[in-house]
């Protein structure tokens, strides 16, 4: 067990759930995603089925079945910032987990591998 990372607040939790616990995660996760998880709309769902229909091959290295629909050349969130639908299929392209990673650590703010 440790104590929750967040200043002052004494609550104890299990080591395996991260640095915060359970009321501070979830306050986190709101302040985050104000709407709640965009993943986990009907639309989404229509976006990814049909991005992986029309690539059913990783497109960045031709070799691994694709199972991520990567929003793409533009993120979700630009896409939103220029009034474009992010569940538009255009905008999407398949790639497998280890290429979809490896893009996102690269490109993505805050991302792992981030270099400016």
């Amino acid at each position: 067990m440790r104590v929750c990372a967040t200043h002052g607040c004494p609550n104890l939790y299990p080591t395996s759930e991260g640095s915060q616990c359970g009321d501070h995660r979830k306050l986190a996760e709101q302040t985050r995603r104000p709407n709640g998880n965009p993943y986990a709309t009907a639309g989404h769902r229509r976006f990814r089925r049909a991005v992986l229909e029309a690539n059913p091959i990783c497109v960045a290295c031709g070799i691994r079945e694709a199972t991520i629909a990567d929003h793409y050349p533009h993120t979700r969130k630009e896409l939103q910032d220029r009034g474009l639908n992010p569940n538009d299929p255009q905008y999407g392209r398949g790639l497998d987990k280890s290429c979809h990673d490896k893009h996102t650590a690269a490109t993505s703010p805050g991302g792992w591998n981030n270099r400016d």
